[in-house]
């Protein structure tokens, strides 16, 4: 008998104050078409209207400002409910500046640097300080210039480490001044 009853009230809908209550996307719009000026689409109003799925608790009084200083869209937030959606605006089209033709130098341009080790040589890691020094041979798996970085294989087991080029034949170690 109980069971029945239960049923019955589960069917019965609740009062409009105790359903849940979400904010009308359509109010948000309006609300963005006033605070800009621009109906939704026009240049300088929201591109596109709120997505009507979105489900965000109903709010008393929006809060609207402007995103930004370039104004590229509105901020709708509120306070009581802590909810934020941003609305994009749709922008004037910029002009497009004509390119700047880039001032010819009487200085020629520098040469690339040669690469003091090349792929495939055999070069000596080294790392110390004063008082104590650790050198390992291995073969540089890539070209580096002086204090560019490459790729050593000391060990065939091993992954390879990263050195930094010194000089013909000698690299070291990444934090390791010389």
């Amino acid at each position: 008998m109980i069971r029945p009853l239960l049923i019955l009230a589960a069917l019965v809908p609740l009062p409009a104050a105790a359903q849940l209550r979400f904010q009308d996307t359509t109010a948000i719009d309006v609300a963005v078409a006033a605070f800009t000026g621009h109906k939704v689409g026009e240049e300088g109003g929201a591109r596109t209207l709120v997505d009507p799925r979105l489900k965000l608790a109903a709010c008393p009084l929006p809060e609207l400002d402007w995103r930004g200083t370039l104004q590229d869209a509105v901020v709708v937030r509120c306070a009581a409910p802590a909810w934020r959606i941003y609305v994009p605006v749709k922008l004037a089209p910029q002009p497009v500046r004509a390119p700047i033709a880039a001032a010819v130098s009487a200085a020629p341009l520098a040469a690339k640097p040669e690469p003091v080790i090349r792929r495939g040589d055999p070069i000596t890691v080294e790392a110390g300080t004063a008082g104590f020094s650790i050198t390992r041979d291995g073969v540089a798996m890539g070209d580096a210039v002086a204090g560019g970085r490459l790729m050593v294989r000391v060990d065939p087991a091993k992954p390879p480490i990263q050195a930094v080029a010194v000089e013909t034949g000698r690299a070291t170690l990444p934090g390791w001044a010389q």
